[in-house]
């Protein structure tokens, strides 16, 4: 039987602190939303200034990068490449950029997702809190 890393609370922490710093650091408005492995959610986070439908897509963003243990631009490209039949996947919702796995050792413990600027900014959020464990 195979064991693996889990997120803790202490990492959830963290991860939120480090992106909530990267987006007031430059005076963004977003949701931050961290899932485990499985894409339940284990933290919501939206600041003030956020639009409200971004505590929705940055959930979704985090579900679909933990499931598929990818970055969730990667669905959004090859649905702009022409694929279009992809949007009929089952259960996943978040196919835009700003969805980044948390991989430790080829394992996906979760990932993060954040809403509410450029997807390419979202991302940069996401990455910035997953740098503070570490990873």
């Amino acid at each position: 039987m195979k064991t693996k890393p889990e997120l803790e609370l202490a990492d959830l922490k963290l991860i939120a602190a480090a992106a909530e710093a990267e987006a007031l650091k430059n005076h963004w408005a977003v949701t931050i939303a961290i899932v485990d492995d499985g894409g339940h959610l284990l933290w919501l986070q939206r600041l003030d200034g956020a639009p409200a439908i971004s505590a929705h897509i940055a959930p979704a963003k985090a579900h679909t990068a933990a499931l598929g243990r990818r970055e969730s631009k990667g669905y959004e490209d090859v649905i702009n490449g022409g694929r279009t039949s992809f949007l009929s996947a089952p259960t996943v919702q978040g196919m835009l950029e700003g969805g980044v796995p948390i991989m430790k050792d080829g394992q996906c413990l979760g990932a993060v997702g954040v809403s509410g600027v450029k997807s390419s900014e979202d991302a940069q959020i996401a990455r910035a809190g997953i740098a503070a464990i570490g990873l």
